[in-house]
C-alpha cells in the first residue's frame, strides 16, 4: 500500500538507542568510550583554525559526572530539541540546548531545608557531595527519556546532621519526578564485618558512603555501586539494583559481608568498595557484569576457589545479572600485599573487548581492567582464573602486562578498531594494539603530552572505522581544563588542543579531576569546575533545501516487520532538470513525541539537525541525476497508532 504521511506502530519492546545519543558512561555498558557514528567531525577539520569552543553550559557546581547526550526529545513550548544533560554536585540537574547553549530546565533535588552533602571529613568529593557519579538514561516507549541518577544530601536538625542516599528518576522533558521517584537507598546483607548491626547483617548507612561509580543500566536493572569517603571506616563494598519501572530494590550484594582478614591499612576489615575513578561496570552480551574491587580482605579459599567468607579485595569481578552471585573472578596473587600498601585494583575501570581469534583460531571473549599497580590485566571471560597462591606470579590470568603504562591508573580505558588506550599518572596517553587475540606488552604509539594526576579517561570518536580520533581531557598544572585531540592511528599526532587559539579563546573552565570528554553529533561537551565547554567546528554554512526538487514515494510492507518496529520503503526521485549534489539527507522534523527514527545512521551533516532525526541518501557516486531515485528501508518506532513528520530534503556539505 502506500505510505503516506502517516505510518501504523506497534509497542517499542526495547527501549531505542540512537546512534546520536550518549546515554551512559564511556557511552555502552561495554564501557568502549566509541562513537562510531561521528562524521562530522574529523582529522582534518579538527584544528585550532575550523574548530574550537562554541559556548560554555554554566551550572551552580562542579561537574563529576560525564555530560550526557540525548536526541529528538520533545521539549513543552519548543519542539525536538537535542540536549544535554548536566548534574552538578550541588544536586542539580540541567537540561541544555545541545546545538544553541539555551537552558530549558533546572530542578533542584534537595528536599525542604536539605542541603548537599558536606565533604564528610575527605578532599575526594569537595567542598560538598551532590551528584557524584554519572547518570544513565532510558528511552522507552511512550516516554521520550528518563534519567536515573543518585544523589547525597543532608538536613541539620536538633540531634545533628541526617544524610540521605535517594534514587531519583526524572523525565527529560521537564526535569519532573516519575511516579515513585524518589527512593532512599538502604539495604542489609548477611555478615558479621564492618557497620554490622551485631545480629547477623552488615548495615548500608548513607553518611558512610558515596556514590562514585557510574550507574549501570541493563536488562530493566539499574545498578548502584558504592565508594567510601577516603578510607574511613567502617565501609564495605555495595551493589544495590533497582527496577527502572518501580524503582523497588530488588538485589544487593556485599563483597565485604565479613570483613576478614584486615589488613594494617584497614585494621577494622573495611574495604572492598568501588568506584573506579567514576568508571561504571561494564556488561557483556551474556549480561554478565564486570567490576574492579577497592583494596580491603581477600578471604580464605573454599574447594571450589572462591572465598568462604565471601570477602573480594583488590579482584576482577564477573557477577550474574540476574543474581548479583559472584560466578567467576580474578585477584592478583599479591593482593595481600598490595591491600596493605592501598594499592587497590579498584581505581580503575573495566572494557568488554570484541570477540578475537587467537593464532591457534580459538574465539577468544576478553576484557581489560587495570588499577594502581599499573598493570593491565587482560582476562578471557570465560575462565578469569581466580587466585593463583601456588607461585608468586599471575600466570592464572590471561594477559597480565606489567609496567607497559608508566604509572597507576585512576580510569579507564577506551577501544577502538583493535586498539586500546590507556592514559595512566604523571605519564602519556599509550596505545596498545590486539593481534591475534594478545595486547601489545609496549606502546605502538603515544603521546608527546604528559598527563598529570589523575591521568586521563580518553573517549574515541570515528565514522566506522575511519577518521578516528582520541580526545582526552587534561587536569593541568595551570589549574585550566584542557581538552586535546589526537589522530588515533598516530597519537604523536595532536590535531588541537584548547590552549592553542590565541588570547585564550578557547580556554573554558577551572580543572578538575575524572573528567570524561562526551562526542556526539558534532560536539563534544567537556566538564570542568562549574561549567560544561561545548566544542564544535567554528564555522559552517546551511546546506541546501531541496524538497520541491524531490518526489518522496513511501510504502509499508506489513511482511517485513521485524522486532517490533515498522520498515518504510523510502524513495527520493530528482525531478527538477538539474543534478542534485550530495550529501543528501531526508530530514523528519516535528516527529510526534512518542516516536522515533530507529536507525538513523550514517549522518551527512557537518553539523547535525537541531531535534530533528535524518537519514542519509546519498547515492554512491555523490550525486542524484535529473529522473534518478534513490531508495532506502527506514525503520521507524513508536508507542502510538501513528507517526506523523514532516519531511525535508537537504543536499550539500552545512548544516542541517
Amino acid at each position: 500500500m502506500k505510505f503516506k504521511w502517516l505510518a501504523l506502530a506497534l509497542l517499542l519492546a526495547a527501549s531505542p538507542v540512537l546512534a546520536s545519543d550518549v546515554l551512559t558512561f564511556h557511552n555502552n555498558n561495554a564501557r568502549t568510550g566509541l562513537n562510531d557514528h561521528e562524521t562530522i567531525l574529523t582529522p582534518a577539520n579538527v584544528n585550532q583554525d575550523s574548530f574550537g569552543l562554541l559556548f560554555n553550559l554554566p551550572v551552580d557546581g562542579k561537574v563529576d559526572a560525564q555530560p550526557l547526550y540525548i536526541s529528538s526529545v520533545p521539549i513543552h513550548g519548543a519542539g525536538r530539541k537535542n540536549v544535554a544533560v548536566v548534574a552538578t554536585e550541588h544536586d542539580s540537574v540541567y537540561a541544555f540546548d545541545a546545538d544553541a547553549g539555551n537552558l530549558y530546565w533546572h530542578v533542584s533535588l534537595l528536599v525542604g531545608n536539605e542541603v548537599p552533602s558536606d565533604n564528610r571529613g575527605c578532599d575526594q568529593v569537595t567542598p560538598e557531595i551532590g551528584i557524584t557519579s554519572t547518570p544513565v538514561i532510558i528511552r522507552e516507549s511512550g516516554n521520550p527519556g528518563t534519567i536515573y541518577l543518585v544523589a547525597m544530601s543532608k538536613a541539620n536538625g536538633k540531634k545533628g546532621s541526617v544524610y540521605h542516599q535517594r534514587l531519583h528518576a526524572l523525565s527529560v522533558t521537564d526535569g519532573s519526578e516519575l511516579t515513585g521517584s524518589p527512593v532512599e537507598v538502604d539495604a542489609s546483607f548477611p555478615g558479621k564485618g564492618p557497620g554490622n548491626n551485631g545480629s547477623g547483617h552488615v548495615i548500608f548507612n548513607p553518611a558512610n558512603y558515596k556514590e562514585r561509580a557510574a550507574l549501570l543500566l541493563h536488562n530493566n536493572i539499574v545498578y548502584t555501586a558504592w565508594a567510601s569517603h577516603c578510607d574511613i571506616a567502617p565501609y564495605t563494598g555495595w551493589i544495590i539494583g533497582y527496577h527502572v519501572n518501580s524503582l523497588a530494590r530488588v538485589m544487593v550484594l556485599n563483597v565485604d559481608p565479613n570483613g576478614q582478614p584486615t589488613s594494617p591499612f584497614l585494621p577494622d576489615g573495611s574495604g572492598n568498595s568501588f568506584w573506579g575513578s567514576g568508571a561504571g561496570f561494564s556488561v557483556d552480551n551474556s549480561g554478565f557484569l564486570y567490576g574492579l574491587t577497592a583494596n580491603g580482605p581477600f578471604g580464605d579459599l573454599g574447594a571450589n576457589g572462591f572465598p568462604k567468607n565471601g570477602d573480594y579485595g583488590d579482584t576482577f569481578l564477573k557477577l550474574s545479572g540476574q543474581s548479583l552471585d559472584v560466578v567467576d573472578y580474578f585477584t592478583p596473587y599479591n593482593q595481600a600485599q598490595e591491600a596493605a600498601a592501598d594499592d587497590d585494583l579498584g581505581s580503575g575501570g573495566t572494557l568488554i573487548l570484541p570477540n578475537m581469534t587467537t593464532a591457534s583460531g580459538e574465539i577468544v571473549h576478553l576484557a581489560v581492567g587495570a588499577g594502581k599497580d599499573g598493570n593491565i590485566y587482560v582476562v578471557n571471560r570465560t575462565r578469569m582464573g581466580k587466585i593463583n597462591l601456588k607461585t608468586s606470579d599471575n600466570s592464572n590470568v590471561y594477559q597480565d602486562i606489567q609496567n607497559a603504562l608508566g604509572g597507576s591508573v585512576f580510569g579507564s580505558p577506551a577501544y577502538f578498531n583493535g586498539y586500546l588506550f590507556y592514559g595512566a599518572v604523571n605519564a602519556t596517553l599509550k596505545r596498545l594494539t590486539f593481534n591475534d587475540g594478545l595486547l601489545s606488552t609496549s606502546a605502538t604509539s603515544a603521546t608527546a603530552t604528559t598527563f598529570g594526576y589523575p591521568g586521563t579517561t580518553p573517549s574515541v570518536s570515528s565514522s566506522g572505522t575511519d577518521s578516528g580520533i582520541v580526545w582526552a581531557y587534561e587536569n593541568a598544572a595551570s589549574g585550566n581544563a584542557v581538552l586535546h585531540a589526537y589522530n588515533a592511528d598516530d597519537l604523536t599526532q595532536e590535531l588541537y588542543n584548547s590552549t592553542q587559539a590565541p588570547n585564550n579563546r578557547d580556554v573554558f573552565g577551572a580543572n578538575n579531576k575524572f573528567i570524561v570528554p562526551t562526542i556526539c553529533n558534532g560536539k563534544v561537551f567537556v566538564a570542568s569546575t562549574n561549567s560544561v565547554g561545548v566544542f564544535g567546528l567554528l564555522a559552517v554554512k546551511a546546506a541546501q533545501n531541496v524538497t520541491q526538487s524531490v518526489k518522496i514515494d513511501r510504502e509499508e510492507d506489513p511482511a517485513d516487520r521485524e522486532d517490533d518496529d515498522i520498515p518504510v520503503r523510502i524513495s527520493l526521485t530528482n525531478t527538477s532538470t538539474q543534478t542534485i549534489t550530495g550529501p543528501i539527507s531526508l530530514v523528519f522534523d516535528d516527529l510526534n513525541p512518542e516516536s522515533y527514527v530507529s536507525d538513523p545512521d550514517g549522518s551527512t551533516t557537518t553539523v547535525a539537525p537541531t531535534g530533528s532525526s535524518y537519514v542519509d541518501f546519498t547515492p554512491s557516486n555523490g550525486e542524484l541525476a535529473k529522473d534518478q531515485t534513490e531508495t532506502r528501508i527506514v525503520r521507524f518506532r513508536s508507542a502510538t497508532e501513528t507517526v506523523h513528520y514532516r519531511p525535508r530534503v537537504l543536499a550539500g556539505a552545512g548544516i542541517r
